[in-house]
């Protein structure tokens, strides 16, 4: 399960900026800086090897769970946001609205995007992760996220696998889209004309 949630969506190869799954010369001196050599390292390279692994692999999955919470709090406060709303609008008479609508609805504008950058940045940060992961597994006897990936077709097939980091990032413009709408409809737009 971790693995999925995990590479849901947040594997090098869905970000199209990135051009492979591989991670550079450069970073790839720095995360080995002994070049693999025990001998360099010494006696306790390889221990140390898997132990890094494991803490990489574990704070992998902090990035999900917080990720999770994350969509979790701003889907809440999206939904009450639209309830609050709602339910407020039913005690008013029909034709009138309230002065502070346009205010809730921007600012449901703002946290919507807001949801979405977050999500954006959780992603690039897992895709990163799993550069890492993928390339420190050439060390390891078995490679078995990257041979995950490899079953499920580096997420290129969606027959496969569909990347919920996609499906994920339509949430927030859906909410983006209701607030939006209600802002047009709500907008004293008599303050503007009057202006002119």
């Amino acid at each position: 399960m971790f693995a999925n949630d995990i590479m849901s969506g947040n594997n090098a190869s869905e970000t199209e900026e990135r051009s492979s799954d591989e991670i550079t010369n450069q970073d790839e001196d720095k995360l080995f800086p002994f070049h693999n050599s025990q001998a360099t390292y010494g006696d306790r390279y390889k221990e140390h090897y898997l132990e890094l692994y494991k803490f990489y692999v574990s704070s992998a999955e902090t990035i999900g769970e917080r990720r999770q919470k994350n969509n979790s709090f701003f889907l809440t406060l999206n939904t009450t946001i639209i309830a609050v709303i709602s339910y407020v609008q039913l005690g008013i008479q029909s034709g009138e609205s309230s002065d502070i609508y346009w205010l809730i609805s921007l600012s449901g504008i703002i946290l919507s995007y807001t949801w979405y950058r977050l999500i954006k940045s959780y992603k690039d940060i897992n895709t990163a992760k799993f550069k890492i992961i993928h390339r420190i597994e050439k060390e390891l006897p078995l490679a078995v996220y990257d041979a995950e990936w490899d079953a499920l077709g580096r997420g290129k097939n969606p027959h496969l696998y569909l990347e919920f980091t996609k499906i994920e990032m339509v949430v927030p413009w859906i909410f983006l889209g209701i607030h939006t709408a209600v802002l047009i409809k709500v907008f004293p737009w008599y303050l503007v004309s009057s202006l002119t």
